[in-house]
């Protein structure tokens, strides 16, 4: 495209609502006006003749595409790779996520992420070693550990430098007074793969946990005298949570009580939590020593270790968003809003991700009626 271009012919999506019978306009890589009406004369006219434009998808929790594993290829190599899988399926952002892995590696593939020039890689998320391993799921419970003052540096040090450091932890390996540490140095704290209560879970959250992880998967479940970590994000709401739908990890019936019951104005978002297998026809691979193997399905496939626990997704989230759109009855805008601007609101970047408003970067995903993405351009190619 030109310098200054006009997009037109297709429904566009700003991150909260659609607009007909409009045009976007942009210019080096930005947002310059989304506007009623015909094109100005004069500019370059892009007419994508039907479907949804719509911000580039944000995913906080991808662990790896295209037969790369970020526990495997904690390189920068290796989040470019993982980035390109994705961006095919409209993501244009998202925190590559390591999950609990030795000292070693985790402080490896922070220096990788910060050293990353890599499009569409905006930081990084480490789920884990501060985790629970009574809710270990496919992690290594052996590897898990309590955060200490050292752990607490390390993290500041590198949120100064990373777009966006997210560290998943549960409340068994963490103070409210670590948390308060860490959310002051501008780190994300989300809790996850955690036994404990409710009251455990708000204390973490009152000292600065801005989320959760993966919604009802690995966590402490409602019930009617304690409604633990699912019931405390619920009930909050300055409290957002990322959530799984593949059909394996949530029943649809599930999703559509949490999104009814979520208190706000935070908001449930969704994930991927995908694993290597996105993007590649490989039908398995390893994962801190273990084989987790793909199971063919009818939406799409399962990942599980030998012994059947879930072990990570095997969905990109153009198909999440179909998924809910044919699963729960979710409306498109509202779909679309859960893989955009809700996303980009919760790592406090939506200012300039997704949405389509003047300044923001022009990542955009052309997308049509049935939500299958046609193509994706990033800012730099604008």
């Amino acid at each position: 495209m030109m310098s200054r271009t006009a997009i037109t012919g297709a429904r566009i999506f700003d991150g909260e609502r659609c607009h007909d019978d409009s045009h976007l306009i942009v210019e080096d890589g930005r947002i310059i006006a989304l506007a009623r009406g015909a094109a100005p004369a004069g500019l370059s006219v892009t007419d994508l003749a039907g479907g949804i434009l719509s911000p580039g998808f944000i995913d906080v929790q991808v662990n790896g595409g295209g037969g790369v594993l970020l526990n495997e290829n904690p390189t920068a190599e290796g989040m470019g790779a993982i980035a390109a899988a994705h961006r095919r399926y409209g993501t244009t952002a998202l925190l590559p996520t390591l999950i609990t892995d030795t000292r070693e590696r985790t402080a490896a593939t922070i220096e990788a992420a910060i050293a990353a020039q890599v499009p569409g890689v905006i930081g990084l998320h480490l789920e884990g070693p501060h985790l629970d391993p009574a809710r270990k799921g496919a992690h290594l419970a052996e590897l898990m550990r309590p955060l200490k003052d050292d752990d607490i540096a390390l993290y500041a040090s590198a949120a100064e430098k990373l777009g966006s450091l997210m560290v998943t932890l549960a409340p068994r390996n963490a103070t409210p007074e670590a948390v308060a540490r860490l959310a002051k140095a501008g780190v994300i704290v989300s809790l996850g793969h955690a036994e404990c209560t409710a009251d455990e879970a708000e204390a973490l959250f009152d000292a600065g946990a801005r989320g959760a992880t993966h919604l009802y998967n690995a966590m402490s479940p409602l019930t009617h005298r304690e409604p633990g970590l699912v019931g405390a994000v619920l009930t909050r709401g300055d409290v957002w949570t990322g959530i799984i739908a593949d059909g394996h990890h949530v029943d649809p019936r599930a999703l559509e009580v949490a999104f009814a019951a979520k208190a706000g104005p935070a908001r449930i978002f969704l994930v991927t939590d995908a694993m290597s297998l996105v993007g590649s026809d490989e039908d398995e691979f390893q994962l801190n020593g273990r084989t987790v193997r793909r199971h063919r399905g009818d939406f799409c496939p399962r990942l599980t270790l030998e012994d059947g626990t879930l072990a990570g997704s095997d969905i990109d989230m153009a198909s999440s968003l179909r998924f809910l759109v044919a699963k729960t009855g979710m409306s498109v805008e509202d779909t679309l809003r859960r893989a955009t601007a809700d996303p980009a609101d919760f790592l406090r970047i939506g200012d300039v991700r997704g949405r389509l408003v003047p300044g923001a970067r022009a990542d955009l995903v052309h997308l049509d009626d049935d939500l299958n993405v046609k193509s994706v351009w990033l800012a730099e190619e604008l």
